[in-house]
């Protein structure tokens, strides 16, 4: 809460220049954990409704607190799911694409905003996804 009031004295009462304050922040945030070492993680199934699609994905953190929260297991579900409707072709890829929950922001993003909020590394390691008749 103090960090967005700073942000929107910083920003003169203006809402959306807090915002982009507070983004700018977080994206420093995430900067400074890049060099962490990863230690921990989880492997995630999503299987669609109709049994013909599913994805497997392994997301990492620097800790099995973090990895074994059910913020960070729902965080792996969410971009499982994302791999099961997209099917992207890398993770390169899959971290620039649209979030299909959310379309206001990727991928990379969304684990961004996870690093922020756990307050370690987070990286999507690897995803596989399978189709019946592939």
């Amino acid at each position: 809460m103090s960090v967005c009031n700073t942000a929107l004295m910083e920003a003169g009462g203006d809402h959306d220049k807090a915002l982009e304050i507070l983004k700018s922040k977080g994206a420093s945030v995430v900067a400074k954990k890049a060099g962490r070492t990863l230690g921990a993680g989880t492997i995630l199934a999503y299987i669609h409704s109709t049994k013909n699609i599913g994805a497997l994905v392994e997301l990492d953190s620097e800790s099995d607190f973090v990895s074994k929260s059910e913020d960070f297991v729902a965080l792996a579900y969410d971009i499982a799911m994302h791999v099961s409707a997209t099917d992207p072709e890398s993770p390169a890829q899959l971290l620039e694409e649209s979030f299909v929950k959310n379309p206001d922001m990727t991928i990379r993003q969304l684990i961004e905003g996870a690093t922020q909020k756990f307050g370690e590394r987070i990286e999507l390691v690897r995803f596989v996804r399978y189709a019946v008749g592939k």
